[in-house]
């Protein structure tokens, strides 16, 4: 009788998980949402933030609050998401840094891997090496040329040591066997105003930032670091001359770890859907932005992955936190 009985309340326990699970995501939200962005206001990356955070809000019938929390490669707001309570009320923007962070910072306040969970892959950005008008190479196998016949004569900027943009020339560098100084620069738009005073020679960074420039004829694109030319435009890639080069920085959401697997796939499924949106598609083919969408399970397989990649690239070149992007 006792057997039956512990039998009973095991199989009656273990239908009503079954069914609280689903409930729980039915009934979530119960209050405002807070989306933490690691960056400053303004820029791009904010604007398709605020976008998601509206449609999301009319979806959910909950305020969707953006709240800024900039500073440390991004580490501050990953970490504020990492401590917060694992309900899905609180959900972080995350860029590359994430996958970076944890080899280019030694004592990180968190765990990437244990303390937080992937959501989605929101979009995978594209990045670009660009050039003052009057540079002498037009192209990347001119680029490469001149500097191998100039040793250590170019100069190059990016925003700050170890973010994607310097890690993506690093590799390009390795791979096409030449060298430039790196100079950290502490945001894109100092970083555009070296470059066009002429004390930088190069800027990499993130297409949708330096596209006004090269459309004023300010600036020119020597090319992009994706596998296939950006949607739209006609730049050519890195990967045209050195097949299988692909780097690209990610923007994307992630949660506390332990948050209920129901509530992770309904925020999933609801952000699926605010970035098939006409506004969301349009900023994207304006930004030079590759929707992506993935799953929670891919994007947690994706960026232990990018963790893997960057910590290479980071070790080889010896590359310091001193100057990391803030």
């Amino acid at each position: 009788m006792r057997l039956l009985k512990l039998c009973s309340s095991l199989v009656i326990g273990t239908l009503a998980f079954g069914w609280v699970a689903p409930v729980m995501a039915q009934h979530w939200p119960t209050g405002p949402v807070k989306i933490i962005i690691p960056f400053p206001p303004g820029g791009p990356t904010d604007t398709v933030g605020r976008i998601l955070g509206r449609q999301l809000q009319e979806a959910w019938g909950q305020p969707v609050i953006i709240d800024y929390k900039p500073g440390a490669g991004t580490a501050i707001g990953a970490d504020f998401v990492a401590k917060s309570v694992a309900d899905g009320q609180t959900i972080g923007m995350v860029n590359s840094s994430l996958a970076v962070n944890p080899t280019l910072r030694k004592q990180l306040p968190y765990d990437t891997l244990k303390d937080l969970s992937g959501v989605t892959q929101l979009f995978d950005m594209q990045l670009a090496i660009v050039a003052r008008p009057d540079a002498p190479f037009n192209n990347l196998k001119e680029l490469i040329d001149y500097a191998k016949k100039n040793p250590d004569k170019l100069n190059y900027g990016t925003p700050g040591a170890g973010s994607t943009t310097h890690l993506g020339a690093e590799l390009l560098q390795r791979e096409a066997g030449f060298n430039m100084q790196h100079i950290s620069i502490k945001g894109s738009a100092p970083a555009h105003t070296e470059l066009m005073g002429g004390r930088l020679d190069l800027v990499v960074d993130p297409f949708l930032s330096v596209l006004p420039y090269v459309q004023a004829g300010r600036m020119k694109i020597i090319a992009t670091l994706g596998d296939k030319r950006v949607a739209g435009h006609d730049y050519p890639t890195v990967a045209e001359l050195i097949p299988g080069f692909n780097v690209g920085a990610l923007l994307g959401f992630v949660v506390p770890a332990g948050t209920p697997k129901s509530v992770v796939q309904k925020i999933q499924a609801d952000t699926l859907k605010a970035l098939a949106s006409p506004e969301i598609q349009l900023r994207a083919r304006e930004y030079g932005l590759k929707v992506v969408g993935s799953k929670p399970e891919q994007f947690d397989s994706f960026l232990a992955a990018e963790m893997k990649k960057w910590g290479k690239v980071i070790k080889d070149a010896k590359i310091q936190t001193e100057g990391a992007p803030s």
